[in-house]
């Protein structure tokens, strides 16, 4: 079996996992974690990273069974042929959304930056809003946006 990518309708990538999943159908919606803020309140909301996109694992013979859901439009195609993701492209994505910098670190934890060939470095300080990270190999000091 092959991943596929669908081509969803706007705002229906979670919708559409969900009935495939429902209807037996290997499907993957890869999201990360936001913060929105309205003016009586900030919440935390989880949107898609593939927008009007989501990943399907499927049999040759049974593709058009994602037609079962509504939000589903068609097939991303490449040079005319329907897209084909590989595993390992599937489990490298999967990596790095689990990978959320400030999700559960705290002062001095150590950590790897991919940017800097995955130097190793030290939390310093952790605001609302940004993280300080030194890369000591490097003498180096980083300051990066929380997701």
């Amino acid at each position: 079996m092959k991943w596929h990518v669908l081509h969803t309708r706007p705002r229906h990538e979670k919708k559409v996992e969900k009935d495939l999943l429902l209807n037996g159908i290997q499907a993957y919606c890869p999201v990360k974690c936001e913060y929105k803020l309205w003016s009586d309140r900030k919440k935390k909301v989880f949107v898609p990273v593939l927008p009007s996109m989501i990943l399907v694992r499927i049999e040759e013979k049974k593709l058009n069974d994602v037609f079962i859901s509504r939000g589903v439009i068609g097939y991303m195609k490449w040079l005319g042929k329907k897209a084909v993701v590989r595993d390992s492209e599937i489990d490298r994505l999967k990596k790095s959304i689990e990978y959320s910098l400030g999700s559960n670190h705290k002062i001095g934890t150590k950590v790897g930056i991919r940017n800097f060939g995955n130097q190793i470095g030290i939390i310093n300080k952790i605001s609302k809003n940004k993280i300080w990270i030194s890369l000591e190999n490097l003498g180096y000091k980083l300051m990066l946006n929380k997701a």
